[in-house]
C-alpha cells in the first residue's frame, strides 16, 4: 500500500504573537494535494495535532475541518495518534465512532496494542506515553525509557501478522536525532532517546516530535517534521511530507511551499532600510529575523524596521556591546566628563562624544550639582 505520513501540526501555534492559521490552512491544502496527486491509500498524522492541550475553539475548528475534509469528503483513511502537546482525552472525544469511517485515533498506551489492518499493512498506533502508563500496563517498575520501549514492542511483535508488513506510528525522541528551537525535549526517566535498534523489526517507522525531516536518517524509520517553521532555527529547512510504499519499499519526499516563508536577514540599518536588501525584501509578508550588524544606538529600532518588514519575529545584534565593565574602566582620574568619555568609547568602540554632546552632559551635570546645595 501507499500512505502519506506528517505529523506536527500544532493546530493554534503562533510564532512570537503571530497568528498561524492561514499558514496552516494553506500547508493543509497542500498536504491533501498530494494525498490526491500521488493517490495514497492513507494518511498518517504521528501526533501533535494541536500546539495546546487546551486548544482554542478556533483552533478545534480548523482541525476538525481538516480532518473531516481528508476523511469524510476525500474518503481517505487517517491513522493519528496524539502527541506530548496534546491533551489524549480531548482529543479522544468520539474516536469510538471515527472507525467507521476509517478514521483510526489512538490516545491510549492499550490502544498501541490494537493493530490495525489495512491492505497488506499491519500499523500499530503509539501516542505519546509516560512511564507511569507503562508501569500500570505491564504492572513492573520500569525505570527507563528503554525498559519500556522493550516491553511495548515485544509486544507488538506477539500480533505481528507475518503475511502482513508492520509499521509503527509514534510520537518520542530516537537516537540519534537532533532537536530544533521549537521542539520540547521530551525527558522520560532521565533518558529522553529511543534506542533505534528496538524498532528494527518494523517495516518502517513513522514519527512525530520533532520538526526537522532530516532529524534522524534510517532508511526506514523518519520523522515527517513539521508542515511548518516554527522557530528561526528552522529557517534554512524544507518543510514537506513522505510518501511511503510498503512493497516494494520505497520513500518519496514531497515538499511544501510556504505561502509566508521564515527568512533571516543580516544587514547594517542602512543596508536594511535603504540599500540592496531594502530593495529586495519591502513590504514582505514572510517573517523576518533580524541580524543587524550596527555596533550603534539606533532610536526607536523596532518600529522602524517594521516599517518595512511588518512580521519581525526577532532582532539580534551579534556586534553590540552589551555588558561593559565598570571595573575595566581607568579610575585615576575622578573627573564625572572624563569618566563619561571613557564609558562610551566603551561602548561604541569606533566613536566619541561630539561637542555638543559633551555640552548636554555638562549641562546635565551642572544642574544635579545645584540641586544637591
Amino acid at each position: 500500500m501507499r500512505f502519506l505520513h506528517t505529523a506536527d501540526w500544532h493546530i493554534g501555534k503562533k510564532l512570537h504573537d503571530f497568528s498561524l492559521a492561514e499558514d496552516q490552512a494553506a500547508a493543509f491544502d497542500q498536504i491533501e494535494r498530494l494525498a490526491k496527486d500521488y493517490q495514497v491509500d492513507a494518511v498518517v498524522i504521528a501526533g501533535d495535532l494541536y500546539d495546546r492541550g487546551l486548544a482554542s475553539e478556533q483552533s478545534v475548528e480548523q482541525l476538525n475541518g481538516m480532518l473531516k475534509q481528508l476523511n469524510l469528503n476525500d474518503h481517505l483513511p487517517l491513522l493519528a495518534i496524539s502527541g506530548n502537546h496534546d491533551s489524549a482525552a480531548r482529543l479522544a472525544t468520539g474516536s469510538e465512532w471515527f472507525e467507521t469511517t476509517d478514521f483510526y485515533l489512538h490516545t491510549t498506551l492499550a490502544g498501541a496494542f490494537e493493530p490495525i489492518t489495512m491492505m497488506d499493512t499491519q500499523f500499530f498506533l503509539l501516542p505519546f506515553f509516560n512511564l507511569q502508563a507503562v508501569r500500570n500496563y505491564f504492572k513492573q517498575d520500569v525505570k527507563t525509557i528503554s525498559q519500556a520501549m522493550t516491553l511495548i514492542v515485544d509486544q507488538m511483535k506477539q500480533l505481528f501478522d507475518p503475511t502482513k508488513k508492520h509499521v509503527l506510528v509514534a510520537h518520542f525522541f530516537a537516537a540519534g536525532s537532533t532537536h530544533t528551537d521549537s521542539e520540547i525535549q521530551v525527558e522520560v526517566g532521565g533518558l529522553d532517546a529511543v534506542p533505534t535498534t528496538l524498532l528494527k523489526d518494523f517495516d518502517y517507522v513513522a514519527l512525530g516530535h520533532l520538526h526537522n525531516p532530516r532529524a534522524l536518517n534510517e532508511e526506514r524509520m523518519r520523522y515527517s517534521g513539521s508542515p511548518l517553521k516554527f522557530s528561526v532555527s528552522e529557517a534554512n529547512l524544507q518543510k514537506g511530507v513522505w510518501i511511503v510504499d510498503t512493497d516494494p519499499f520505497k520513500l518519496t519526499w514531497a515538499p511544501l511551499q510556504p505561502k509566508h516563508d521564515l527568512i533571516v536577514l543580516e544587514g547594517s540599518f542602512d543596508e536594511l532600510t535603504k540599500g540592496k536588501i531594502a530593495a529586495q525584501y519591502d513590504q514582505t509578508q514572510d517573517y523576518v529575523a533580524i541580524r543587524l550588524t550596527d555596533t550603534k544606538l539606533i532610536n526607536d529600532l523596532m518600529n522602524r524596521l517594521r516599517a518595512r518588514y511588518p512580521k519581525i519575529v526577532e532582532i539580534k545584534r551579534p556586534n553590540q556591546q552589551d555588558d561593559v565593565s565598570i571595573a575595566t574602566m581607568t579610575t585615576a582620574s575622578h573627573d564625572p566628563l572624563t569618566l563619561l568619555d571613557e564609558f562610551y568609547e566603551k561602548v561604541h568602540p569606533d566613536q566619541q562624544l561630539d561637542d555638543q554632546q559633551r555640552q548636554w552632559a555638562s549641562a546635565a551635570l551642572t544642574k544635579v550639582e545645584e540641586e544637591k546645595q
